[in-house]
C-alpha cells in the first residue's frame, strides 16, 4: 500500500522514539522531518565522525554507533548510510525489535534485498525504502497523465549531474559501491514499471569511465535500456563529475499511442542541486491527431506547481512511515516495488560488466 496524498502529521498517544543512522544530505533531512513531525520523538542521531548540524538538531543526543542507538530502546531506526551498509544495519534494528526506515538503493544484492524483507516479514517490523517520487503530487500526476496516452510506451528519462569539490568526493565515494544508474535508477525505473503495468523481459546496461581519479573498474558515466512484454521501452541515463554536461541534464518524457508528455522542470533548474531533482514546473502534453495526415496537434501545458520542495518530501515519506507503523499498513506491494527496481538496475549492471543483454 502507498499512499499518494499528503498525509498530516498525527500526536499518538506515545511518540515513536527513533535513532537516525547517517548524517548526511539525506539524514539531515529526514532527521529534521522527525523532528517536525509529533509521532516521532528523536533519542540520538548516529554519525562516526564530526557533522555540521541545522540548529534544529544541535540538542540531540549523538551516538556513535547503531549498537549504541539501540541500547536506548527505539522504536524506529532511520538508516540513510551508504548503501554497502544498509542490509546489515536494517536487519540488526529489526531483530532488535525496531521498525526500519531505510534509503535507497536498498541493497547492493537481490539477495541481500531479499533477506532485509523477509526479516522484516519474520519479525514483524514495518520496513520503508525512500521513494521519495512515489511522495510526490506532481509525479504522481505524470504517471497518471503517461498512463493515458496508451501503451506501448516510450519513456525517456535521465538525472545527469556536474559534481565538483565536496560533491564529487561523495559521488566518488558512491562510486565505489554503485554506478550512477544504480544509485540513482530505482527511482526512475520505478516510474516506467508504474506507467506500464507491463512485465519487464530484458535489460542493457552500458557505462564509461571518463574520470580519471576512480578506479580502472568504475565507470561514472551509464546508461540503460529496458524492454516490456508489452513492448514498451525504457531508457535512463545518470553521470557524474566534473566533466559531465549540465544539457538536457534533467528529462522526464513518456511517449504513447494517443501523445506524449513531459514533466518540465522550473526555469533554471540546475540538476547540481539537489531541491532541483524533486523539483517540478509544468506538465507538457501533446495529443496526437485522430486523422492520419492530420497537421491539427498542439502542446497543452498544465501547471502543477504545487510547492513541494525536498524537506517537504522527506517530510511525507517520514509521515508514510508513521502511518505504516501506527495503522499497522501492508507494504507488500511497497516491497515488492522496491525489489522490482533494484532487481532491474542490478541486471542492467550485470549487463554492462557482461556486455550482452540481461533477460529478466
Amino acid at each position: 500500500m502507498q499512499r499518494s496524498e499528503a498525509m498530516p502529521n498525527r500526536a499518538p498517544k506515545q511518540r515513536l522514539r527513533v535513532v537516525v543512522v547517517g548524517l548526511g544530505q539525506m539524514g539531515r533531512s529526514h532527521a529534521l522531518a522527525y523532528h517536525n513531525n509529533p509521532a516521532f520523538e528523536i533519542v540520538a542521531l548516529c554519525s562516526r565522525g564530526t557533522v555540521d548540524l541545522p540548529p534544529e538538531l544541535k540538542s540531540y543526543r549523538m551516538v556513535d554507533s547503531l549498537a549504541a542507538g539501540l541500547d536506548l530502546r527505539p522504536d524506529v531506526v532511520s538508516i540513510n548510510t551508504y548503501t554497502d551498509s544498509h542490509v546489515e544495519l536494517a536487519i540488526q534494528a529489526m531483530k532488535a525489535g525496531a521498525h526500519v526506515f531505510v534509503e535507497k538503493p536498498l541493497a547492493l544484492t537481490s539477495e541481500s534485498a531479499r533477506a532485509a524483507v523477509d526479516t522484516a516479514r519474520r519479525t514483524g517490523r514495518k520496513l520503508v525504502v525512500g521513494y521519495i517520487l512515489r511522495h510526490h503530487p506532481s509525479w504522481n500526476e505524470f504517471i497518471k497523465t503517461a498512463r493515458g496516452l496508451g501503451a506501448p510506451y516510450v519513456m525517456r528519462m535521465n538525472l545527469n549531474q556536474p559534481s565538483v569539490g565536496p560533491a564529487w568526493e561523495i559521488h566518488k565515494r558512491l562510486l565505489e559501491t554503485t554506478p550512477p544508474f544504480v544509485d540513482c535508477g530505482v527511482h526512475y525505473v520505478d516510474v516506467m514499471c508504474q506507467v506500464t503495468d507491463a512485465r519487464p523481459v530484458q535489460v542493457r546496461g552500458m557505462g564509461v569511465r571518463l574520470a580519471g581519479d576512480i578506479a580502472p573498474d568504475q565507470v561514472n558515466y551509464s546508461h540503460l535500456q529496458i524492454l516490456f512484454e508489452d513492448g514498451s521501452v525504457g531508457w535512463y541515463e545518470a553521470g557524474w563529475g566534473p566533466m559531465i554536461s549540465g544539457t538536457a541534464s534533467m528529462i522526464k518524457n513518456v511517449i504513447g499511442t494517443r501523445g506524449a508528455v513531459s514533466l518540465v522542470m522550473g526555469e533554471g533548474a540546475d540538476s547540481a542541486d539537489i531541491n532541483s531533482h524533486t523539483s517540478a514546473g509544468q506538465l507538457c502534453l501533446r495529443i496526437a491527431p485522430t486523422a492520419a495526415h492530420s497537421q491539427d496537434y498542439s502542446d497543452g501545458w498544465i501547471s502543477i506547481g504545487d510547492g513541494v520542495g525536498h524537506q517537504s518530501l522527506c517530510d511525507r515519506e517520514q509521515a508514510f512511515l508513521a502511518e505504516a507503523i501506527l495503522d499497522d499498513l501492508d507494504l507488500g506491494e511497497h516491497h515488492a516495488a522496491a525489489l522490482r527496481s533494484l532487481d532491474i538496475v542490478l541486471a542492467a549492471e550485470r549487463s554492462m560488466r557482461e556486455n550482452r543483454a540481461i533477460d529478466l
